[in-house]
């Protein structure tokens, strides 16, 4: 489902134009493999004409099931995060924005949908961690260490210092 605004509808009213509805990105967890699910986002917005600009502005949640980077235990996590768009048709107003915010558009339709997307993408976390003390899987066993202790010897060494290991044992 498309979340689709009617810019020049919203550029004509003097007041502002409030949006609220769920928004359904099913490709979001084909592009991030940590990513198992994603639940509709609830989009709360501000649709605000200002000076041939119109700013959409608000809030965005979702709940997200992930897998996390060290135990691969599957664990919900819910993601909030404030949602910032201005457009203009003028592309005077577009070329004089110094740092690149307005975007220019030229039909009527726009489509909020792919900026969601891309909020939601910059949210996410780059390292996914079911706690902040996860302590991962062995990498002898396989076992989940947060689960319980297993026996296996980890020597923890860097690979580089390997060949100096025995070094000072031969005198």
């Amino acid at each position: 489902m498309s979340l689709i605004i009617h810019l020049r509808d919203a550029a004509n009213r003097n007041e502002a134009q409030e949006i609220h509805e769920r928004v359904d990105l099913p490709g979001l967890a084909k592009i991030r493999k940590d990513v198992l699910a994603v639940a509709p986002i609830q989009v709360d917005l501000l649709v605000k004409p200002s000076a041939q600009v119109v700013n959409v502005s608000g809030r965005c949640a979702s709940e997200l099931e992930l897998a996390c980077s060290r135990c691969l235990t599957h664990f919900n996590k819910t993601l909030e995060f404030p949602f910032h768009e201005a457009f203009s048709f003028n592309p005077e107003i577009v070329s004089a924005d110094r740092d690149e915010s307005i975007h220019l558009v030229t039909e009527d339709k726009v489509d909020l949908t792919p900026y969601i997307e891309e909020h939601v993408l910059l949210e996410l976390p780059l390292v996914p961690l079911c706690s902040e003390d996860c302590r991962g899987l062995c990498p002898v066993c396989g076992q989940n260490k947060n689960e319980r202790d297993c026996s296996c010897q980890v020597e923890q060494m860097d690979p580089r210092l390997m060949g100096l290991k025995d070094f000072f044992k031969s005198s």
